[in-house]
């Protein structure tokens, strides 16, 4: 049966067999309104009972923390089986984003990723990457906020769990009522999975996380390059257009001295503007692992960067850092226990000292 939202209606139905089929409608009800199955008021008191024995959390937290002033919330949760996965909530003015993992570890082997430094354990079912929405949801409404936006951002290659990534996305959209457009899937180039995303009855939207324009480089970066090079990436994104004419991004983590060159702003422009959509760059500086030894661009040249990409007619936005306090982070997610969190002062990072506009989810 799996977890408590990898249920069908059909099975909780034969769970409920022997009672009146409104009751398998309210529980339904009560599941998918994020209700623990023990307490959805609807239901008799023995069947709350029958419901929270059959259908355990599959997400059990053993770590809580607020980073950002508290506009920021990661939470360590173990699975059943005793791996570990992060979920990264981050509050915006007007809405609020879920960060999910989808795999328990990464095989990725992107050497700047924290999460691609522990390896992979295991993927994650549908019901267990909804969860994580689920919780997300009941603590941004506990927050006085609206969950509106998904990211498949977190821990783990969406596109390696494809089937699963694809099941959750279903029933965020089907079940938890999040619309298309506010759901994102990312990936490292995984061409194949690319591919299978054009032709799904949902338009999701797409990030690539690219961070190099040639292939030498990207080799070193991204390794799966090697399987799925550039020429062979960027027709799978231009298909992707085609087909869904919905938004593309390209992620680039801006390392110092590595990817954030004239030349390499010129190599990323003539990427973007290859495809029958322009992409849209979304810049962040590369957060500090334990695993990689090489820093950020400093503010400044992340500003150079920018500013050379806009002058090649590149739609491009700098994200805000969020999280680094609770090392919640992009590319920091490693399922271990946050550090305690350092005092920030007049909203600066606490790493850098320095502000970046903020983010476009």
């Amino acid at each position: 049966m799996g977890t408590r939202f990898d249920i069908t209606r059909t099975e909780l139905g034969a769970l409920l067999d022997d009672l009146p089929a409104y009751r398998t409608d309210q529980a339904w009800k009560g599941l998918w309104s994020g209700q623990e199955p023990g307490e959805i008021p609807s239901l008799p008191m023995p069947v709350r009972l029958r419901l929270a024995e059959a259908l355990p959390a599959a997400l059990h937290a053993i770590a809580e923390s607020e980073g950002d002033g508290g506009e920021t919330v990661k939470w360590l949760w173990e699975l059943g089986d005793g791996h570990r996965i992060e979920t990264v909530l981050m509050h915006h003015r007007a809405h609020s984003t879920v960060c999910v993992s989808s795999q328990a570890g990464c095989a990725m082997a992107c050497g700047f990723c924290a999460t691609g430094q522990t390896g992979f354990d295991r993927h994650l079912s549908p019901g267990e990457i909804v969860e994580q929405v689920v919780w997300a949801r009941r603590r941004a409404a506990a927050d006085g906020r609206r969950l509106s936006n998904v990211v498949f951002m977190g821990m783990g290659e969406p596109m390696a769990n494809y089937d699963a990534a694809w099941g959750a996305i279903e029933l965020i959209h089907d079940e938890l009522g999040l619309g298309a457009r506010h759901l994102t899937v990312s990936t490292v180039g995984i061409v194949p999975g690319i591919r299978r995303l054009a032709g799904e009855r949902l338009p999701v939207n797409l990030a690539v996380s690219l961070h190099a324009a040639n292939d030498a480089l990207r080799d070193e970066l991204v390794p799966i390059n090697r399987r799925y090079p550039l020429d062979v990436l960027l027709d799978a994104c231009a298909g992707y257009l085609r087909r869904k004419r919905r938004r593309l991004s390209f992620e680039w983590a801006l390392i110092d001295g590595v990817n954030d060159r004239a030349q390499d702003a010129a190599e990323l422009a003539a990427a973007c503007q290859s495809l029958p959509l322009a992409a849209h760059v979304n810049l962040i500086r590369l957060n500090p692992t334990a695993g990689y030894g090489t820093s950020g661009t400093p503010p400044a040249g992340v500003r150079r960067f920018r500013d050379q990409l806009v002058e090649r007619g590149v739609n491009v936005t700098v994200r805000r850092t969020r999280g680094t306090d609770i090392d919640a982070a992009c590319g920091q997610l490693a399922a271990e226990p946050a550090p305690v969190p350092v005092a920030v002062c007049g909203g600066m990072s606490p790493r850098d000292g320095t502000v970046l506009p903020d983010c476009e989810s």
